[in-house]
């Protein structure tokens, strides 16, 4: 063989072999290569190219083979090269210029290759082939995942490379061993078990070829997880290692907290724990469940009824092995919780009497946690043996406490269950309770994974009974999981710390060096089995000996003692080490002894160090609480009680006495100017500073100085207390000491301090800031104080709302933290809302925090005083069902609570606050004792009380009474008869508070509220299971609660109103707050929400109300052309008589008025249907509005059938008139045709002279002849005064004796002027009474009768610019008129002379107006003069048609200008009005009347004149009626905004007109007096075509159809433009007097309303719908405005009606009797006015800046004194009057 192929073939063999694979297989198959290699000889090539020979290709060698790359060497010639190359699946060629080295890419990889190489010249020739062969390289597998790793296995998969892959080798590396395994597998995953935990492997993939070729492994590495990864991994808690558990996520409500779905597996534990433990449910440590497959296999066993025996299933069934150790999970829990989590779980496992961790192991670092800080708010109480005489107690933090600890350890293994010996040592015969976890509960022989090392605590405190203590005195007991030889570091501090330490063993090591080398300040105690075959008594005795213990030592558990007697040797060993030990150690000082072991200690982060460091630098100042209050908070003291007496004074003015009422607030006002400047002067004390600087800081940080703010607050308070209590306590056995008592309590208040103070304290530093000017410093430097308080919200700490020992809201600041929070959460901000109401200490805080897990302090230090509030999170999977993003729990003080019992206004403060947070709530809880009758009637009666006010302001709160300690099981059918006593009850308090309340109409509970004695009550077991200290909380307890918290949740989700924001609440807040300030809460409620609402609903009614109008009036406009077109051309109607027509218009209009009638109250009924907008609380006024529909219909039903009488009966009386002039004008026709013949006969030519004697002399001949019977004219004054007599028919005798003493015909042709008689109202007043008094009543009852004889004047000068005949329907409608506006100011005291006199002489003048109309109809309709008009047209025609002369042009705009154009502009006229009052009504100032008020006071306060002032309350109608013209006027000042309405009318018109020429066209008419008679008959239920003029028009015509037809339509188009040339010319004042409905006197109607005004001020009222029953305005003015004054002084009085309401002062009116009545009992006299107090102090500052200004002006005109104006209204400014307007009608 041949040197170069052999070197060449080596080559080969080395490109291709893998570095790990024998290669010999690849040598033998080159050894087969072609021959063409043995002449490849180096130089062999022809020394000329053009020859044909071209040589093989020389030495070929593998230079690299890749997974699809080969590349070969070559010695280069100047030839090309061809490769060929192929395989089993792929081939493929390439040609290159022939170099030493060829690439061929695109190959498949792990594929063998066969490369053919030949030269090729460039004449074509080709060499002989040489070829050889290639495997590529395999592709290694791509893209590793480690998918499933935990403590002892790992999973990992890989993609699928290239090529034909056969099998893949997965090498498993660590650091310690090369290969730890090496496993082959065909498929692409694998996984390696039997792994170390934590270790870190790396994992080499490669593939392999059939041939055994590998690939380049692919390398990766990962750690194996400890068993603390792989426990939280399986629990679901790996992310909440580092991003620790919160407060705020464990407590916000979610679907886990509110279902009772089963865990299904290990990753619900924590959650299921979590939940249980947060309602303090003992059960929670029971954490076992049934696995899917377990619950299936279980129930097909059960379905097929399997019930074969099974032993083998039955010993290899499951144990718990597979789940977590309750231990593992709660170590667990603590590793993965913050502070606060850890500090709650602590608290709520020791109130359950779980043992609660002391020492927490981390596995992971291997070091241990004394968790000091989680055991910081566990208190205690308990009674020693030296305190059961005088019955005292001890109450302190188990943190603080010196006491004795016991310590039990084990050694090795130890057959004895050290944990639950323990628990049957620490339990009593009769209370057993499994204080720690042992073998033999639930998962407690699962193997323990991370919970080894931890050290629980607990405590046993005794009750003070010798029978019932194991112990009389206080001990700590701790435990140590794991054997003590694995966990030194844990028992060395148990050794140090203890009292004693028990060591529990099976086997001793004589050479025990664990026990010996220890450093003891623990006794140490030997505890063993002596029945186990390893126990040796000979290594004990070793061991024992070298520690130096006697018998007393050691505690063997002999074959001849049971665990009864072992417990009781154990307990004595106990007893006596607790009775003897002097080593006492407070967990506090235990940080020492772990600081020098080593141990972590979980107070000793930075930011809980600096919190410490900055609350004891506050609470280390602190050595009187009265004296540290006064000097660092000083502006919640004394200050802050004057400012709350000063506020309620203000509303209820109780000692104004017989002062001017508006200058006694005033006085109050500038007192609390004056309290708040003093406030101000105040300088920022130390402790606040520091307090709003530490509260300022990072989250965190924060949380943690509150916390121990509250620590250490409590700490102190509890000594300060325990003395006075004990003072108490004393003072109590001798009931002579009542003021001293007194005394005590009021200390005992005022000693009390918590962070509650401090934010008191904040709050009122703001409220004295924002008095000052916007731009002063100190209001500036404050401004973030209300965020720093709705940030600490959302962490989760309440906001104190009611301050408890001033009984008030510093609103404002309040307002403003929720302010910030709305800002912080928005959009996010619905809430709803849950209170609790109850007795004092009857565990109404308990009941909260165990529903909802919050922490509302419930220290026996001080009861919660005022009310607080918490804002919990609610999850998105609860969000839909409840609508809502937060729920606020507030909890409030105790009512009837013996601390307020001895102050004075107690009832008055729990009726306040009831009633307060009942008006917040969304559910209200009531806790109530069964037991106590008297106390649950004084607690119902507060709480009917506050539902009752509730129902009167519109909310409807839901209540569930809960009846805590009835723990039997038949409770609920025990105590149906008690249900039944309640709800008796519940009326009969119902009755009560109604009484008190005016509201008698409620009768029963059920009136009040939704309420089901069945549903409502609910009944809670005893908080705790035996007796305390040591009586864990009561599971029975715990689940009741549970279950009343899903009902809750689910009431919530079933409410039929929207969730409020908390922008909404707060507004609730305010109003209810300011209302229950007032003595009568419900006259007193303003609410803007409930304004927004009712303007809401006001603004829906106007608009459908005025739909129904504009559609009536467009019907009755249709209805009014039909019959004015009856008997004519133009009627369509097949009804040959009016009646006919008119019955069955009438039963068309009730047919609408019913549609519309049913259309209004559905949609009533579906506006309360609605969830938003708050609907809910307007639900009182639906009855009203429902009224007023029906009310709006009658009046239609009464208006429409009026115009439809008085249009038939006109029309009527036109037939006949028409007929007549229909007669003489076909006669005349024929006399001008017999005339238009006779000339012609004549054969002369006549001149237009001749023929004009002709005619005239024809025309005066045949009116000579025909017959004119003079028109009867009606008396319309004795119709008048029938109508009259009618009318008052019913008034009585006397009314027609004074009817009798006046003719009509003298009536009304003076002014009226109002004088008394001597007989009449006054005469029994006249020696009593001031003449000032007798002259303001003239004065009120002539404004009166001016205003309803303007009304009517008014109406008389619409029916006179219709020009119509009369009607008796006319005088009608101004009777009703008269009576309604009578009916409407009943205030003012009149008599029957009077009312007739008025309506005398407002008839007088209707009568005289209307015969005046009449006769001018009858004179414009007379036949005569109706011929002798159109004498000019005969003579004209006759012109034409004597001469033949074309008359279709001529004809064409006679019919246009003199038929149609007048119809089309009375079309318009008739139609434009409803546009006009439909576009003023989308005006703001139009929507409603409230809006209306605030728009016309607004533009008076702009204009800033007197006159209008003095208008405006004296005239109101007039100024009301002028001005809503001047806004029309105004808003269509521009004529092109009625154009556009206008346009509409008028196309609609033309294109009627058009359409009816093209029809009329097609139609049959013969001539064109048919022809005209067809356009006719096609408008006639559309216009109105004059009879007369179509009659002119339809003489002497020959003019010829067709050509007549086609000049209409011109002249219909040039009248078209030339009425919009017009209408755009013509102004608004012009439109409005040709408009049949006047828009101005609609939209007057729809603004004034009922027309009441109050009875004191004058104010209009502003309330909506026709029907409502109860009057009200918005603002009320000084009664002055309205004429009132002194009785003593003349000057005329400041008081406002809605400041006297509330006052002592007395009023007395003609409505009295004159007899003096107090203005609180006003409605004895009004009963359906409601005067609301002012919705705050500064809402009347509109009015006062007006009398104030123009105080001489008013008493000038009014013939008074000027008022004194109190001097604070004197700096009211003209923009303080605009807001103050803008309060009052609640305008945003």
């Amino acid at each position: 063989m041949d040197k170069s192929v052999l070197q060449s073939e080596k080559q080969c063999g080395m490109t291709e072999s893998a570095p790990t694979m024998d290669n010999t297989e690849e040598e033998e198959e080159f050894c087969d290569a072609p021959d063409t290699f043995l002449d490849c000889e180096e130089g062999d090539s022809p020394e000329t190219p053009q020859s044909d020979y071209v040589p093989p290709p020389g030495e070929v060698t593998v230079l690299h083979a890749g997974t699809e790359t080969v590349s070969l060497g070559l010695t280069p010639v100047r030839y090309k090269l061809h490769i060929d190359y192929s395989s089993d699946t792929h081939e493929g060629s390439v040609t290159v210029e022939e170099s030493s080295t060829v690439d061929v890419d695109g190959l498949h990889p792990g594929t063998e290759y066969t490369f053919r190489i030949t030269r090729r010249a460039e004449n074509g020739n080709q060499s002989e082939t040489a070829s050889l062969s290639v495997f590529t390289e395999p592709s290694p597998p791509a893209q590793i995942t480690v998918y499933q790793v935990n403590n002892e296995s790992l999973s990992l998969r890989w993609d699928t490379p290239a090529g034909e892959v056969e099998n893949y080798i997965v090498t498993c590396c660590s650091e310690e061993e090369s290969c730890v395994q090496e496993l082959t597998t065909d498929t692409n995953s694998l996984t390696f078990s039997s792994l170390k935990p934590g270790v870190c492997y790396s994992l080499h993939v490669s593939s392999q070829l059939k041939n055994g070729r590998r690939s380049k492994p692919v390398v990766t590495s990962v750690h194996t997880k400890n068993q603390l990864e792989t426990l939280l991994g399986d629990l679901g808690l790996e992310q909440h290692y580092k991003e620790k558990l919160s407060l705020r996520t464990i407590l916000q409500i979610d679907e886990r907290t509110i279902t009772d779905e089963l865990v299904k597996c290990n990753s619900d534990l924590p959650w299921y724990f979590l939940k249980k433990l947060m309602m303090v449910n003992v059960t929670a440590r029971n954490v076992k469940y049934t696995s899917v497959c377990e619950s299936a296999h279980e129930n097909l066993d059960a379905m097929s009824g399997n019930t074969r025996l099974d032993l083998k299933n039955l010993v290899n069934s499951p144990n718990s092995g597979d789940m977590p150790n309750p231990l593992d999970i709660i170590t667990a829990l603590f590793l993965c919780s913050d502070g606060f989590v850890q500090q709650e779980m602590a608290l709520k496992m020791s109130m359950c009497q779980f043992s609660v961790p002391l020492l927490l192991p981390n596995c992971e670092t291997e070091q241990c946690t004394l968790m000091l800080w989680a055991m910081r708010d566990i208190v205690k109480k308990y009674r020693p043996q030296s305190l059961s005489e005088s019955k005292g107690f001890i109450e302190d933090r188990v943190v603080l406490s010196d006491l004795p600890m016991i310590s039990f350890v084990r050694l090795g293994e130890c057959s004895l269950s050290k944990s639950e010996i323990l628990n049957k040592l620490l339990s009593n015969s009769q209370q057993y309770h499994d204080t720690f976890v042992h073998h033999d509960m639930e998962c407690g022989d699962s193997p323990r994974k991370i919970s080894n090392g931890l050290v629980e605590i607990t405590w046993y405190l005794p009750c003070g009974n010798k029978n019932m203590d194991i112990f009389s005195e206080p001990v700590a007991v701790a435990n140590l999981r794991g054997d003590i030889a694995s966990f030194e570091t844990q028992y060395s501090f148990l050794c140090q710390t203890s009292a004693a330490v028990f060591v529990f063993f099976d086997h001793l090591d004589s050479e025990c060096r664990l026990l010996t080398n220890q450093h003891y300040k623990a006794q140490i105690f030997l505890v063993c089995n002596h029945q186990r075959e390893s126990f040796s008594l000979d290594a004990l005795e070793k061991v024992a000996t070298e520690l130096g213990l006697t018998n007393s030592n050691i505690i063997l558990k002999t074959k001849h003692m049971n665990d009864a007697d072992f417990v009781k040797n154990m307990r004595k060993t106990v007893r006596d080490v607790v009775e003897k030990s002097e080593m006492k150690m407070a967990i506090e000082q235990m940080a020492d002894i772990a600081h020098e072991l080593g141990i972590l200690v979980d107070e000793h982060s930075p930011e809980c160090q600096t919190a410490k460091k900055n609350a004891d630098a506050i609470t280390a100042e602190i050595q009187d609480t009265l004296e540290y209050k006064e000097a660092q908070l000083p502006l919640q003291g004394q200050i802050w009680k004057d400012l709350t007496c000063l506020e309620k004074e203000e509303f209820r003015l109780r000692k104004a006495g017989s002062e001017n009422i508006e200058m006694y607030k005033s006085d109050l006002q500038e007192q609390k100017t004056k309290l708040r400047e003093k406030q101000n002067s105040y300088d920022m004390s130390n402790a606040m500073t520091c307090f709003i600087d530490a509260i300022s800081s990072p989250g965190i940080e924060r949380c943690y100085f509150l916390k121990w703010m509250r620590v250490n607050l409590d700490n102190l308070s509890r000594e300060k207390l325990s003395g006075l209590r004990e003072q108490y306590k004393k003072k109590c056995m001798s009931s002579e000491n009542k003021e001293e008592i007194k005394d005590i309590d009021r200390k005992l208040s005022n000693s009390s301090l918590g962070t509650e103070h401090f934010f008191r304290e904040m709050g009122q530093i703001y409220e004295a800031s924002v008095s000052l000017p916007e731009t002063h410093p100190s209001r500036q430097q404050l401004q973030h104080l209300p965020e720093l308080c709705a940030g600490l919200l959302l962490d989760g700490f309440p906001l104190e709302l009611v301050d408890g020992d001033a009984s008030n809201i510093p609103l404002r600041w309040v307002s403003d933290v929720l302010s910030r929070l709305n800002d912080l959460v928005s959009p996010r901000s619905k809430i709803l809302v849950v209170t609790v109401l109850g007795v004092q200490s009857t565990g109404k805080s308990t009941l909260l925090n165990t529903m909802f897990g919050v922490q509302f302090a419930v220290s026996s230090g001080r009861c919660t005083r005022g009310a607080f509030m918490l804002l919990i999170r609610v999850n998105e999977d609860v969000k839909k069902l409840l609508n809502c993003d937060f729920m606020v729990i507030i909890d409030t003080e105790g009512l009837k609570s013996p601390e307020l019992a001895q102050l004075d206004d107690s009832h008055e403060h729990d009726n306040e606050l009831a009633t307060l947070v009942v008006g917040l709530s969304d559910i209200t809880i009531i806790n109530i004792a069964m037991e106590n009758s008297t106390e649950m009637k004084d607690i119902l009666q507060i709480v009917v009380h506050a539902f009752l006010r509730m129902k009167e302001v519109g909310k409807k709160p839901k209540c569930q009474f809960v009846h805590q300690n009835v723990s039997d099981v038949s409770a609920h059918e025990k105590n149906l008869r008690d249900r039944k006593l309640l709800l008796q009850q519940l009326n009969e308090m119902t009755q009560a508070a109604a009484k008190m309340e005016k509201k008698e109409e409620n009768k029963s509970f059920t009136d009040v509220m939704e309420y089901s004695p069945d549903t409502g009550n609910w009944y809670i077991p005893g908080l705790w299971n035996g007796n305390p200290p040591m009586a864990p909380v009561n599971a029975g307890y715990s689940e009741a609660v549970y279950e009343l918290k899903k009902n809750i949740i689910q009431m919530l989700g079933n409410c039929d109103s929207s969730a409020n924001d908390i922008s909404e609440f707060t507004e609730w807040m305010s109003s209810l707050w300011n209302a229950v300030k007032h003595e009568n809460f419900i006259f007193s409620f303003r609410n803007s929400l409930v304004a927004d609402a009712y303007m809401r609903l006001c603004t829906e009614f106007n608009k459908w109300e005025w739909e129904f109008k504009k559609d009536m009036y467009t019907w009755v406009t249709n209805a009014e052309t039909k019959i004015s077109n009856f008997g004519t051309v133009a009627v369509k109607s097949e009804k040959h008589d009016m009646r006919e027509l008119l019955t069955s218009l009438k039963s068309e209009a009730c047919t609408l008025l019913s549609k519309w009638e049913t259309k209004l109250l559905e949609n009533l009924i579906k506006y309360f249907k609605q969830t938003e907008g708050h609907v809910y609380l307007v639900e009182g006024y639906k009855e009203e509005f429902s009224n007023s529909a029906k009310s709006l219909r009658r009046e239609m039903e009464r208006s429409v059938f009026n115009q439809l009488e008085a249009a038939a009966d006109i029309r009527q009386g036109m037939v006949k008139l028409d007929s007549i002039k229909e007669n003489h004008t076909k006669e005349l026709e024929g006399r001008v045709c017999a005339l238009i013949e006779e000339c012609r006969d004549k054969k002369l030519d006549m001149t237009d002279t001749e023929l004009d004697s002709e005619f005239n002399e024809m025309w005066d001949k045949t009116l000579k002849e025909l017959s004119f019977c003079e028109q009867r004219v009606t008396d319309v004054f004795a119709n008048v005064s029938h109508n009259l007599r009618v009318n008052l028919s019913h008034k009585g005798s006397h009314a027609n004796e004074i009817l009798n003493k006046k003719d009509l015909k003298n009536c009304g042709q003076v002014p009226f002027k109002y004088k008394p008689t001597v007989e009449g109202a006054f005469n029994q007043f006249k020696h009593t009474v001031k003449k000032w008094f007798n002259k303001d009543q003239v004065v009120a009852i002539q404004q009166m009768a001016d205003s309803i004889i303007a009304a009517c004047e008014d109406f008389l000068s619409q029916k006179m610019v219709r020009k119509t005949n009369y009607h008796e329907t006319y005088i009608q409608e101004i009777l009703h008129m008269i009576d309604e506006r009578l009916q409407n100011n009943q205030d003012v005291t009149t008599d029957i002379e009077f009312e007739v006199s008025l309506k005398q002489h407002i008839c007088g003048l209707a009568a005289r107006t209307f015969q005046k109309m009449h006769e001018d109809f009858i004179h414009v309709n007379d036949p005569y003069r109706c011929l002798n008009q159109n004498k000019e047209k005969f003579q004209t025609d006759f012109m034409d048609v004597f001469h033949e002369r074309d008359q279709c042009q001529k004809k064409a705009e006679e019919f246009t200008d003199r038929c149609l154009k007048p119809a089309v502009e009375d079309f318009v006229n008739r139609s434009l009005g409803p546009d006009i009052i439909g576009e003023m009504l989308t005006c703001h100032q139009f929507s409603t009347r409230m809006f209306f008020q605030y728009a016309i006071l607004l533009d008076l306060l702009s204009e800033d004149d007197f006159e209008n002032y003095l208008s405006y309350i004296c005239s109101y109608e007039d100024y009301v009626k002028k001005w809503t013209l001047s806004q029309i006027m105004e808003h269509f000042y521009d004529p092109s905004t009625t154009f556009q309405f206008e346009n509409r009318h008028l196309q609609f018109s033309i294109n009627s007109i058009n359409n009816a020429i093209n029809k009329a066209k097609t139609g049959k008419s013969g001539n064109l007096k048919t022809f005209v008679e067809d356009i006719c008959k096609e408008l006639g239920d559309k216009l109105v075509i004059s009879q007369d003029a179509l009659g002119a028009f339809m003489i002497l015509n020959n003019a010829d159809k067709e050509q007549f037809a086609r000049w209409l339509t011109e002249c219909v188009k040039e009248m078209g433009q030339a009425l919009i040339e017009k209408l755009k010319e013509d102004n608004i004042q012009v439109k409005l007097i040709n408009l049949h409905v006047q828009p101005q006197n609609e939209l007057f109607t729809k603004v004034i309303g009922c027309g009441k005004q109050c009875p004191f001020c004058k104010a209009p009222c502003e309330a909506g719908g026709k029907e409502h029953t109860e009057h009200w305005t918005s603002l009320h003015r000084p009664e002055g405005l309205g004429r009132y004054r002194w009785n003593n002084t003349e000057k005329l009085v400041t008081d406002i009606c809605s400041s006297s309401v509330i006052s002592d002062v007395r009023f007395r009116s003609f409505a009295t009797g004159l007899q003096w009545h107090p203005y609180k009992c006003y409605r004895e006299i009004y009963p359906d006015w409601k005067i609301a107090p002012d919705v705050s102090l500064e809402a009347s500052d509109y009015w006062k800046y007006v009398f104030a200004r123009f105080n001489k002006k008013f008493s000038k005109t009014y013939d008074a004194k000027p008022a004194d104006i109190p001097t604070s209204w004197k700096h009211i400014t003209c923009k303080q009057a605009e807001s103050s307007l803008k309060e009052s009608f609640n305008v945003k």
